[in-house]
């Protein structure tokens, strides 16, 4: 089945919705990551909500950026602290709640928010709402791996710390259109994480979802692998990793720490005699190439997969280059009308699954 789905409107083509306000360092490091996307990306225009009179004065200071930015003034913030609950009660005059309505009513394409991952979510679930036929919605992210894209897809890392059979079959349909849009792949290769690759290993949920992705790879276009372990997420032998939540952002957090401990690892092992500062002057290009390679603010950005309408979640802690690499994801997911392809491989996959019935 094709990805194809008709093209946005012209109302909303190019436009990003951003939640400025959100993250540890506030709306100067969104401003930054505003500027450093526009070079890249000279097409980009931004609708930047928050502070007006904060945001005004932070855009003017990049020059020609006010050229890119309409702003949108919203009162309140989202806190790091605040409860999903509390927000959806008391939350629409934030930031973060302007800017995904921005999706909803079709001036933007794709949202952005630093913010609160927990209140965005359920921001996003009741105003943009969950597509037909999808039980809980995913967030995926991109893995560096030894694909030669340098990248490996990982879903759910965090939406949901539950799933059946039947939220990991939609995942894995998500999961690939995902691929095919942000990676370019035409035929990805899919795996099932699980404690083995043998097909009697794993709880029964697993079991059956691995019977059904099976039966749906062939018709929705991908290689379905089988059963992976955590060594294939950052390996070649898939392009997609479909899991639990719960499982996930332990993996998720588990490899961002791992890579800030090699890191601070190599740090220290060539700053501990003269000797070894003498070779890391000789091994710096190397170095520098790893710590790129490694770097978790290159691959920063969790899509919230399974909604009408398309939502990025930066990590908290971005920075202006985080912050950047975020939105240059949302960029080329605008510009793939990500969002309607979803919406066209989960209905095949409802139509599927109908017909097998």
């Amino acid at each position: 089945m094709s990805d194809e789905a008709p093209d946005p409107g012209p109302e909303a083509s190019g436009v990003l919705s951003i939640d400025a306000m959100g993250g540890d360092h506030g709306p100067e490091a969104v401003v930054a990551g505003l500027a450093r996307a526009v070079k890249t990306n000279p097409a980009i225009r931004f609708i930047v909500h928050g502070d007006g009179r904060v945001l005004d004065a932070l855009i003017a200071r990049r020059r020609g950026l006010s050229d890119h930015c309409t702003v949108r003034h919203a009162t309140d913030v989202v806190a790091m602290s605040d409860k999903p609950s509390q927000v959806m009660r008391t939350g629409k005059s934030t930031s973060m709640w302007s800017a995904v309505d921005a999706v909803r009513s079709g001036e933007a394409t794709v949202c952005v928010s630093c913010g609160n991952t927990g209140a965005l979510m359920a921001v996003s679930m009741m105003r943009l709402r969950k597509l037909p036929g999808i039980n809980r919605p995913a967030i995926a992210i991109l893995w560096p791996s030894r694909n030669p894209s340098g990248f490996n897809v990982m879903l759910d890392v965090g939406a949901d710390i539950r799933a059946d059979a039947d939220d990991l079959v939609q995942y894995a349909l998500m999961g690939m259109s995902y691929a095919r849009n942000g990676l370019g792949l035409e035929r990805p290769r899919l795996g099932l994480l699980n404690v083995g690759t043998e097909e009697h290993k794993g709880r029964t949920e697993l079991k059956d979802a691995h019977d059904r992705i099976e039966q749906v790879a062939a018709k929705a276009g991908f290689d379905y692998v089988g059963f992976v372990e955590g060594s294939d997420i950052p390996g070649d032998r898939v392009d997609v990793i479909v899991t639990d939540g719960f499982t996930g952002n332990v993996a998720l957090k588990t490899g961002e720490g791992t890579a800030r401990f090699v890191r601070d690892m190599l740090g220290e092992a060539f700053g501990a005699t003269a000797l070894s500062k003498v070779a890391a002057v000789l091994a710096m290009a190397s170095l520098k190439r790893l710590s790129t390679r490694i770097d978790p603010r290159r691959v920063n950005g969790g899509v919230f997969l399974g909604l009408n309408g398309t939502v990025v979640k930066s990590h908290g802690a971005a920075d202006e280059t985080g912050v950047a690499a975020a939105i240059g994801l949302a960029w080329e997911l605008s510009k793939s009308n990500f969002s309607e392809r979803i919406k066209a491989r989960v209905a095949g996959l409802a139509l599927t699954t109908e017909t097998q019935g």
